[in-house]
């Protein structure tokens, strides 16, 4: 390594490490998500499954628990230091791939400064270990290309069942690595080898505890997620969302520089013939499945996550190792200077409207559901009633309430999501005592909620209510009724909507 490349991989550290320190700095100012404390919840009771997701989500929390306390701070920990292994997977995947420390550096750094990396770390979900692994996929198949060894092929069965542990669309992965095979003429010689087939038997000996959980709770978690693929009426209005919402996660200059690659790749204007599969293969199938469930369904955004490492190499190819006309290279030069400080400005400014609503002047915008600002102040009034009326246990009607108040009431309080009981196999249920004494129930105040709380309680007294609040904007009012009396328990027990 000569010194210009010596500084160049200096440089691209620290830039990463700052990168994730400002990650970091979010974490602890942030409020916590519904989802990331039901995870956290989760975390608490770790199990080979979960009725939602694979179990890694939660194990990456524990770790961050376990160092940091149950804190914003601990709860994110982890997930946010896992984009340094990220980082490093990419680079050293684009460089076997493609050649040079300038194309890798390049691609680590457009795949930090998404707003899906840099979100996607920072609120912890099942995507954030899915896109860490999907990084060190990239890796093992390139170095299976690179090295021409079998044993690699282990590695990409640790990798693949790393992701299958973390979210169910890691299973995209399996044909993506077919296609390749099949496409590149010298890697079909591996479709014969016993060393494929040892790699799935790995991936599959890591997902084995999610299969045996499945088995055993009536295969809930599998119908749930695969119930998604099923056609019931088409609304292809869906289709209008996916790219308005992944140039915003990609940050809008490195999606033009990854669109711009994925054309080059296409066009056979950089890189190798197996490269240029892998990269297309590792993106299009996956993206190929999302467009077509968008004829039905509305796709999230963060759904794209797995695909975004490739991506992030294809935007790197863009910017380096094709020569455009002039004015396509002027555009190229303007992307990949201001990549990164555009990326940076549009986190901290993501980070500073959610926290704070300053932006949009206090208005409702599409944070304010999700993330948790005002429930510190919100759980006090609700711990001030529940003491007051000497309430034992706290319910609630859906998991978010109930990820929020177990996370932001003093520790130890009993609360519990009153329906849908399966997201909650894996934990002990209150003790009976808290059970059979007052209860304190916190929804939203809806109209519809009193009557059918009067069918499961001889007693349903309002005995209160509680505001969020971001600023001076009411996000939600929350009814307090004292419930007791129950006449066929506290709990609805009925199956989830997948079984019945």
């Amino acid at each position: 390594m000569n010194q210009g490349e010596a500084r160049l991989v200096l440089n691209t550290v620290l830039a990463i490490l700052a990168l994730v320190a400002l990650r970091l700095i979010a974490a602890a100012v942030t409020p916590i998500t519904f989802d990331e404390a039901y995870y956290w919840m989760w975390s608490k009771h770790l199990a080979g499954g979960y009725y939602d997701h694979p179990p890694m989500v939660a194990v990456v929390i524990r770790f961050g628990t376990l160092i940091a306390g149950d804190t914003e701070f601990g709860v994110r920990l982890v997930s946010i230091l896992l984009a340094l292994p990220m980082s490093w997977a990419v680079y050293e995947a684009t460089s076997i791939l493609f050649g040079g420390r300038r194309v890798a550096a390049s691609a680590a750094i457009f795949l930090n400064v998404t707003l899906l990396a840099a979100v996607g770390t920072l609120i912890v979900t099942p995507d954030a270990p899915l896109l860490v692994a999907s990084s060190f996929l990239l890796l093992a198949l390139a170095k299976v290309l690179q090295t021409g060894r079998g044993a690699w092929w282990l590695v990409v069965g640790v990798a693949a069942g790393c992701a299958l542990l973390s979210k169910y669309t890691a299973l995209f992965f399996g044909p993506a690595i077919l296609i390749w095979l099949i496409v590149v003429p010298k890697l079909r010689r591996w479709l014969i080898s016993p060393w494929l087939y040892l790699g799935g038997l790995v991936a599959l000996a890591l997902f084995a505890p999610v299969i045996l959980w499945n088995a055993e709770h009536h295969w809930v978690s599998f119908i749930k997620q695969m119930g998604r693929a099923r056609i019931e009426d088409f609304r292809p209005a869906f289709i209008a969302e996916l790219i308005p919402t992944q140039i915003a996660f990609a940050t809008p200059l490195v999606w033009i520089l990854g669109a711009m690659g994925l054309y080059a790749l296409f066009r056979r204007r950089a890189g190798a013939l197996p490269a240029r599969v892998l990269v297309n293969v590792m993106f299009w199938t996956i993206v190929a499945y999302f467009g077509w469930h968008a004829l039905h369904a509305r796709v999230e955004a963060n759904w794209f996550a797995p695909v975004y490492p490739a991506f992030a190499i294809a935007a790197a190819v863009a910017a380096h190792l094709v020569a455009w006309e002039p004015r396509q290279q002027r555009l190229v030069d303007f992307c990949r200077r201001w990549a990164m400080p555009g990326g940076v400005v549009m986190f901290v400014l993501l980070v500073v409207q959610a926290d704070t609503g300053w932006l949009s002047g206090y208005r409702r915008d599409a944070t304010v559901r999700s993330i948790g600002v005002g429930w510190r102040e919100t759980a006090r009034e609700i711990e001030a009633v529940r003491a007051r009326v000497g309430a034992t246990c706290v319910l609630a009607p859906d998991y978010g309430t109930t990820g929020w108040l177990a996370f932001s009431l003093p520790k130890g309080t009993c609360v519990a999501q009153q329906s849908q009981r399966i997201r909650w196999v894996n934990m002990p249920e209150p003790e009976p005592a808290k059970l059979a004494g007052k209860l304190l129930y916190v929804d939203e105040v809806r109209p519809d909620r009193r009557p059918f709380l009067k069918e499961m309680f001889a007693r349903v007294e309002r005995v209160g209510e509680a505001t969020r609040k971001r600023g001076p904007l009411l996000i939600e009012t929350y009814a307090l009724d004292l419930l007791e009396g129950a006449k066929d328990g506290v709990f609805d027990r009925s199956p989830p909507p997948e079984m019945q």
